[in-house]
């Protein structure tokens, strides 16, 4: 009975690759490079592609949205920065790993093991030269003493033991110290002050206190990162066309704090600062895709561009509200929240030759997919880890409705969880489990009830809480989470462990 499912899943990927034009065996040359870029606090409201009242102007993105393929219902795992890195590169649920809640810090010690599989992994498998450049936000092992770090040491268990040949980054988000440069294991300047900007000075650029290096700008950061990675497309070029196509994950670090466009785009947008910065970013986006194109790579790139969460009030809701700007398109909350604010997100798929342009799908989709969508495009078979909870997008691309993925568990800042059928969401919270109002606590004190359900087809800004006329149907969704939750997937397959006792439903 196991040779006969083995026979089947050998035969469903041998026919997915040949669909692609990609059969297993078959010259490394013929499969496509990849690049996923993920933007920090980008919401869904912010390009054009997927809020047609975006006050932005994100022509780059909307050119590859013209090229490629924009999913309308695209979620991030957690609606906060490291959980989310996580579950994009394991395809397997943050809230699994041993980070119940919150985000690490610049000095938090590396999440991911050696030996949990990643996109790294996956692709080297596959024969690829790969690379990360930009905000890792998923820790490394800084070398200590008492307490202090020492620059002049190595840092081990970074990206490279996560499946990275190559990496240049900085440790977690821009406003968190320390402000250096690590290129695969090396600081690359050790700091000889300390630096940082209070929200008082700057409401949109300030940045915590912590040693920075010499060669560390804030103010020119976001270019810096697309200058390696053009570089980077750059020297892979050759070695691609002799038949080793790259990876490369892109994570930026705006435009989440400290918000610093400079000129041309500063005052830009007629918005503000946070307005200008997206503008920097699709500007960008614009250079890394002349590269492809000047290196004749363009034809056979495959490139992914997304966020890691929705919108962060950071970038002055109000304001942007004022004049007729909605980061979060209409859905409610931001980043954060349990709420769709905080975790639906843009993704927009280009691939010349196998993604028709211009498509736009309503297929439930989540970071996590990216995983097992590379699995398939590889030809590579699925094992019992590594993708536990992603659907390959494939089928997508080739313009079916759906990916086979009906479900979908989302994870706020604070640990709240919220599982989705359909359009049935049941939020385990009392408000939003995040930033905006009500607040967990708050919501408590004013007696709201413990869970909220929604119908997202009739009620997409999550107003109506229906969790006392629909018992059945809450009764149902929580059977379905505590069965995902126990299975170590949401994914057809063998029972995996988690790394810790999860717990969803609140004493309170």
């Amino acid at each position: 009975m196991n040779c006969q499912k083995l026979s089947v899943v050998a035969i469903s990927a041998f026919l997915i690759s040949i669909t692609l034009g990609i059969a297993v065996g078959q010259d490394k040359a013929k499969l496509p490079n990849v690049i996923v870029v993920m933007a920090d606090d980008l919401g869904i409201g912010d390009v054009s592609a997927t809020n047609p009242d975006c006050k932005i102007k994100t022509p780059n993105i909307e050119q590859m949205a013209t090229e490629g393929l924009t999913f309308l219902d695209a979620h991030t795992p957690s609606s906060v920065c490291t959980p989310t890195r996580y579950g994009l590169l394991t395809g397997r649920y943050n809230w699994r790993s041993r980070l119940a809640r919150g985000v690490l810090s610049g000095t938090s010690e590396h999440l991911i093991p050696a030996d949990r599989p990643t996109l790294g992994h996956l692709m080297q498998a596959a024969g690829y030269h790969t690379a990360m450049i930009g905000k890792w936000h998923l820790g490394w092992d800084w070398h200590k003493e008492n307490g202090k770090i020492d620059f002049t040491k190595p840092v081990t268990n970074g990206p490279d033991i996560n499946g990275f040949d190559q990496y240049y980054g900085h440790c977690g988000s821009l406003d968190m110290p320390p402000y250096v440069w690590v290129d695969t294991g090396q600081v690359t300047a050790v700091p000889q002050r300390e630096e940082g900007v209070t929200s008082k000075e700057d409401r949109y650029g300030w940045y915590r206190k912590g040693p920075i290096g010499p060669d560390f700008v804030i103010e020119q950061v976001l270019p810096h990162l697309f200058d390696k990675s053009i570089t980077y497309v750059n020297e892979r070029a050759e070695p691609e066309h002799a038949g080793q196509p790259f990876f490369l994950y892109l994570p930026l670090p705006a435009p989440h704090t400290p918000i610093v466009p400079i000129p041309p785009f500063k005052d830009a947008s007629g918005l503000n600062p946070y307005g200008d910065f997206v503008m920097q970013v699709d500007h960008h986006m614009g250079e890394l895709f002349a590269a492809l194109k000047e290196n004749q790579l363009d034809e056979n790139t495959l490139v992914f561009f997304t966020s890691d969460n929705g919108c962060s009030p950071q970038a002055n809701f109000p304001l942007l509200l004022e004049k007729g700007h909605d980061p979060s398109s209409g859905y409610r909350g931001h980043k954060a929240d349990i709420y769709e604010g905080g975790h639906r997100v843009p993704l927009i798929v280009r691939w010349p030759g196998h993604i028709e342009g211009g498509r736009k799908t309503s297929a439930l989709a989540c970071l996590t997919d990216v995983y097992s969508t590379l699995e398939a495009i590889t030809g590579q078979l699925r094992k019992p880890t590594g993708g536990e909870d992603g659907y390959s997008l494939v089928s997508v691309f080739e313009g079916e409705e759906s990916s086979g993925r009906d479900t979908l568990v989302s994870h706020s800042i604070s640990g709240h969880f919220a599982i989705r059928q359909g359009n049935w969401k049941l939020c385990l919270s009392h408000g939003s489990g995040g930033w905006s109002d009500p607040r967990e606590p708050a919501a408590i004190k004013q007696g709201l009830p413990k869970m909220q359900l929604f119908n997202l087809s009739s009620d997409p800004g999550e107003q109506d809480n229906l969790v006392e006329s629909h018992p059945e149907k809450v009764k149902q969704l929580l059977e379905l989470l505590e069965r995902q939750v126990e299975q170590g997937r949401c994914t057809p397959g063998e029972k995996v462990e988690n790394d810790r006792k999860i717990t969803f439903l609140s004493a309170n």
